[in-house]
């Protein structure tokens, strides 16, 4: 295969250097193997090569044309040579990266084990700022199995993730359908110190149909060699038709990241904003500090703490510090399956040792390529503690919450970079205090940036 086994075209994420052969693992046939193929009047090797002229004389759109063409032909070789070298064109010469991306990931729908286009779907993610996805499709890469000279590829590739665009972002939008929006118990009565409280409606758990929307952007501006300034803004927001339950979040994280050794150092700090209902919530001030180290060829770990004071602008006896601890490891076993998992723990230090509390859990994930749909499924634990007992409550808070999920991203029908995304949520929260005692099931269908 022409374009395949030479890498024509291809560069590093940051540079311009061309990128050695991968035989061993990239699809092994070309236009050339075999019957020839006809399109409309002319074969395949004639589609190429006009093609391939039209590209090198720049007219893009003559050439994006013809090799489109060839992506509808019966012939499987024929129709992964032509998305490679579409991808190579859209992405080094006319700097489409998300839709090289797609080409890229149509391949490896047909090919998981071509680790040639892996490697090339990884430096397109990393053009396009999307760091975690590019260094998961590395992992990717090396759990295929590599010859020794793509091996030194792939390490070179991981050096060069911080080389990216100066800017960029992506959304999810989602309708969810909730069975408890307020997460809060099913009962009509709170027990006290002082007898049973008939709670408000809106105490209890409320059904509703929301949208989600989650984003975020960034820009990033080289200080040294190895090192940039990232400033990111993300949000996340619930919203209802009764605007009474909307929740709405929005953070500004400023700091050096750069790499030290092997490793990749992230420093940042910055405020945070809650509004629920439409009203201010809480406001944090806080840092955070992240180091993430590879773990041989398939892995990689990550451990990031950060403190944050916030001032609750609904309680001022939730006022405080809030600190977190966590350590995540993700791997690669297959080309096509990887999974991860994290161990989190968090304190809340406020005025009222009442709200005070300690909390700590273990999450783990799973996801599963199955052709042009990414399965992903979660299950999670958490055990939470609160320091004293507030004196309205007959207990000290104690609970212990379970949740899983599953999601499909469906790539088959995507529209642009973007791709249908179906998620079903499950949480049970057992708490001592009947108030913070629910069940929860939700369901998420929407869009969200398939790169």
């Amino acid at each position: 295969m022409a374009g395949l086994a030479t890498g024509a075209g291809a560069q590093d994420a940051g540079e311009g250097a061309a990128t050695p052969a991968d035989p061993a693992s990239a699809p092994s046939a070309g236009p050339a193997s075999g019957p020839p193929t006809v399109t409309g009047n002319l074969s395949a090797a004639q589609v190429f090569a006009l093609a391939d002229e039209a590209r090198a004389r720049g007219d893009f759109a003559t050439a994006e044309a013809a090799y489109r063409a060839l992506t509808q032909d019966r012939d499987l070789e024929i129709r992964t040579e032509a998305r490679f070298r579409l991808a190579m064109m859209l992405g080094d010469q006319q700097h489409r990266y998300g839709d090289a991306a797609l080409e890229l990931r149509r391949i490896l729908d047909d090919k998981p084990g071509a680790a040639r286009v892996r490697l090339e779907l990884a430096r397109m993610q990393a053009q396009m700022g999307n760091l975690a996805a590019a260094r998961r499709e590395l992992r990717a890469a090396s759990a295929s199995g590599l010859p020794p000279e793509v091996e030194q590829l792939v390490r070179f590739y991981s050096r060069a993730l911080t080389a990216n665009k100066p800017f960029g972002g992506s959304i999810e939008f989602a309708l969810a359908p909730d069975s408890n929006i307020n997460r809060a118990t099913r009962g009509d009565k709170l027990g006290t110190v002082i007898g049973d409280f008939t709670l408000d409606e809106d105490a209890q758990a409320k059904s509703g149909l929301g949208v989600n929307v989650r984003g975020q952007g960034y820009v990033r501006l080289g200080l040294t060699q190895g090192a940039e300034l990232m400033t990111r803004l993300s949000t996340s927001a619930t919203l209802y038709r009764q605007s009474r339950f909307d929740d709405i979040s929005l953070a500004l994280q400023s700091g050096p990241q750069f790499t030290s050794g092997r490793d990749l150092v992230t420093l940042s700090a910055g405020p945070t904003w809650r509004w629920y209902g439409l009203d201010p919530y809480s406001l944090g001030l806080g840092g955070t500090a992240a180091i993430q180290h590879p773990m041989g060829k398939r892995g990689q770990l990550r451990v990031e703490g950060g403190a944050s004071h916030v001032d609750n602008r609904r309680n001022a006896l939730q006022t405080g510090w809030d600190y977190t601890l966590s350590t995540s490891l993700d791997r690669a076993f297959t080309a096509r399956l990887g999974g991860g998992l994290q161990v989190y723990g968090f304190r809340e230090a406020v005025r009222d040792p009442g709200y005070s509390l300690t909390s700590g859990g273990v999450s783990a994930y799973l996801f599963r390529e199955l052709g042009r749909t990414t399965l992903v499924g979660t299950v999670g634990y958490s055990r939470l503690e609160a320091d004293e007992r507030l004196f309205l409550y007959p207990k000290r808070r104690m609970e212990d919450r379970y949740s899983a999920s599953i999601a499909a991203t469906l790539r088959a029908l995507h529209v642009g970079t973007f791709a249908p995304l179906v998620r079903l949520r499950w949480e049970r929260n057992r708490s001592t205090i009947e108030i913070y005692d629910y069940r929860r099931v939700a369901a998420e269908f929407g869009i969200t940036s398939a790169f």
